[in-house]
């Protein structure tokens, strides 16, 4: 059976690969190869994060993300005719990356959202954060908190360290990462109060 691009059924060329040229080609910086094995081979790429993530709504971003690696990893790949393997691994390590990243932000909403820091009293706390505008408010308020507040803080409620731990890492002692978790929380209930 002859393979695609085989010519003549020649030995040498039955098992060529028509993509090893454009990987070569964006291994030495050729912008218009990476355009050439993203139209070739980009819906199996979306398929690839599609997989992992589960939800279209990721696809796009992921796949700009796996594009850039490519070219960025690309002049250190040592075996072009591997490609189809290295693309596999940078598009499933960028989609697992996001599902990571997904999983955090709904974490720390939770934490947030925990001990009834930011119920309203007259709603059950499953519905408080039903919607994605909700979450987005509440990240977007962890995001404004000083820096002072919010490393700590994002450490314990996203990371899960002990006050030891994020006083180690960042030279303080215990007691003042607790009062600076404290007033993060409150910062966090001032900036949110009527919103959620």
């Amino acid at each position: 059976m002859e393979k695609h691009g085989a010519r003549s059924g020649s030995p040498a060329t039955a098992d060529f690969d028509p993509e090893i040229p454009v990987v070569e080609a964006i291994r030495h910086g050729d912008a218009y190869a990476l355009a050439e094995l993203m139209r070739r081979q980009g819906r199996w790429v979306r398929g690839v994060i599609f997989a992992v993530c589960g939800r279209m709504a990721d696809v796009d971003d992921v796949t700009q993300q796996v594009w850039l690696r490519v070219w960025q990893e690309a002049p250190r790949l040592a075996e072009p005719s591997r490609w189809r393997a290295w693309l596999y691994r940078i598009a499933r390590n960028a989609a697992v990356d996001s599902l990571r990243s997904r999983r955090r932000q709904r974490t720390l909403v939770e934490a947030v959202t925990s001990a009834g820091q930011l119920r309203r009293h007259d709603e059950p706390p499953e519905t408080v954060l039903a919607g994605q505008e909700e979450q987005t408010l509440v990240l977007d308020a962890i995001a404004e908190l000083p820096a002072l507040y919010r490393e700590p803080f994002v450490l314990r409620h996203l990371e899960n360290w002990s006050y030891a731990e994020i006083g180690g890492l960042l030279g303080l002692p215990a007691d003042t990462v607790e009062t600076r978790l404290v007033r993060a929380r409150r910062k966090l209930r001032e900036a949110l109060k009527g919103k959620t």
